[in-house]
């Protein structure tokens, strides 16, 4: 819950901008302004405002609790963001346990890696759980279970095929030497990348297994041949450490169990405890969507796009407002993604020579190298060597032609549009040529473009005589002697 200083003030200062609100005679982007702070405010002053915590009991009570975490489909930047924040938390709740219930099919290497780090780096015992029934720890879920101070699954759950991604999409299919010597067959191997790959991965999950006491040869094979096991299957052979039918059941028999922590080793008590469920925020939902490098490659774009139409065409506020907002989301995204900032220095010169080809149109040559900064940069900005883990070369072939199209085409046209003269509407009439229709020295009728204006001069005018009109003031036209004709008149006077 918010602290009541907080609500207090909040709520305060939430009146007096909702007072100001109503007063205001500003135009609607302003009261659109007032409304946003307003909600801001009010938001903050309730508990939704509050980081995520531990729900129920947790907050009253700390320490004789067990902290549930659940990792729910694919492994990535949110997910780590996610479990980091879980185990710091619960760290700081000083509770007993933290469980990880999982049912993943995989994800990125990297994020896996981190969250084992985590694993291994907590002051909380950490019990890895494969449920509910029907659930499955694949590929960086295995390693993860490997990881953990507990292993555990449900019935009806399997584990394992942690063979590095894509590595089985590859042609052929030779053998390579495993650490004993012998042939091993590992399906859709091609080349030296790809032997490093798992060699490395092998080589990672035979140090887990061997930290916690676990089947070792097992974890290799369920790297090198994509080899899965029942809750059954594993537990017999010693993949993991018990099968139980849900959480309570698995605290109840975890109990009296004793396991090694980086410092010590302690026995768990576990009967007693209060299952508390740490709950995915809006953050890590909206990190999930954001965080998939094409969609924040997109933002990106959408960001740099609304604001260059902002600054060169001052007024529109929607392509602003849509333009900033996109930009910050793609920045939110990109804390968490291996960014190559060279590649996105690049995007950005692309952009800028893009754009000084529409300013100052020559031979080409800057749209070319503005077009060529754009595609390498938008190939490097993920920094990853991960296969399917970076920007769709399609996509970024679409945005390519969309950005030269926009910069270079359309932006151009309309910035030449804006330099033509007026040539309808009002406007147009200013330096228009008329003729006078009755002689008058300050007030009098002329004919323009076939119509009948009344007109001002300072010069007294003949019938029939060349005006320019000079000024409009409402329908009354500011007109004066035509020089040519002015000259004419003087010289037959």
């Amino acid at each position: 819950m918010a602290s009541p200083e907080l609500r207090f003030c909040t709520t305060t200062l939430a009146a007096r901008v909702e007072k100001r609100m109503c007063a205001s005679k500003s135009s609607w982007l302003y009261r659109t302004q007032y409304g946003l702070l307003l909600a801001c405010l009010l938001w903050m002053g309730t508990p939704f405002a509050q980081s995520p915590g531990i729900s129920g009991a947790a907050k009253r009570d700390t320490g004789n609790i067990a902290v549930l975490l659940e990792i729910n489909g694919t492994i990535g930047p949110a997910m780590y963001d996610y479990i980091q924040r879980g185990l710091s938390r619960a760290a700081g709740q000083q509770a007993k346990i933290v469980i990880l219930q999982i049912d993943t099919p995989g994800g990125l290497d990297v994020s896996m890696r981190k969250i084992i780090q985590e694993i291994i780096a907590s002051p909380v015992p950490v019990v890895s759980f494969i449920a509910p029934g029907g659930a499955r720890a694949a590929s960086a879920g295995t390693y993860i279970l490997y990881a953990s101070h507990i292993a555990a699954m449900a019935p009806a759950t399997n584990m394992g095929a942690a063979t590095p991604v894509k590595i089985n999409t590859l042609a052929s299919a030779p053998e390579i030497p495993d650490r004993t010597g012998d042939r091993t067959d590992t399906s859709g191997v091609k080349d030296a990348m790809t032997v490093k790959v798992i060699n490395d991965a092998v080589a990672y999950i035979r140090g887990l297994a061997q930290m916690r006491g676990r089947n070792m040869d097992w974890a290799e094979q369920a790297v090198r041949e994509g080899a899965s096991l029942t809750a059954a299957e594993a537990l017999d052979k010693n993949v993991i450490d018990l099968v139980a039918d849900d959480v309570s059941d698995l605290l109840a028999k975890i109990d009296g169990r004793t396991v090694d922590l980086s410092s010590e080793s302690i026995k768990l008590s576990t009967r007693s405890l209060t299952l508390e469920h740490f709950e995915q925020d809006w953050r890590t939902r909206l990190l999930a969507v954001i965080a998939d490098p094409n969609i924040a490659y997109i933002l990106m774009l959408i960001g740099f796009y609304g604001l260059v139409l902002e600054f060169t065409m001052p007024g529109t506020i929607i392509a602003g407002v849509v333009g900033a907002i996109s930009l910050l989301l793609a920045l939110f995204a990109f804390q968490v993604l291996p960014i190559n900032y060279a590649g996105l220095m690049l995007i950005l010169l692309g952009i800028t020579f893009m754009l000084a080809e529409a300013l100052l149109p020559g031979v080409g040559a800057l749209g070319t190298g503005g077009i060529a900064a754009f595609v390498i940069g938008s190939i490097m900005l993920i920094d990853t060597e991960m296969p399917g883990y970076g920007i769709s070369i399609p996509l970024i072939a679409t945005f390519t032609l969309m950005s030269a199209g926009f910069f270079m085409l359309v932006f151009g046209m309309v910035l030449k549009s804006r330099k033509k003269p007026v040539i309808t509407g009002s406007e147009e009439l200013i330096h228009s040529t008329g003729e006078v229709l009755e002689g008058f020295e300050q007030e009098g009728w002329v004919r323009v473009h076939g119509e009948r204006w009344r007109a001002r001069t300072r010069t007294p005018l003949l019938p029939g005589q060349q005006i320019k009109v000079t000024a409009m003031r409402g329908l009354l036209l500011e007109v004066e002697p035509c020089q040519s004709d002015h000259s004419t008149h003087t010289t037959e006077n």
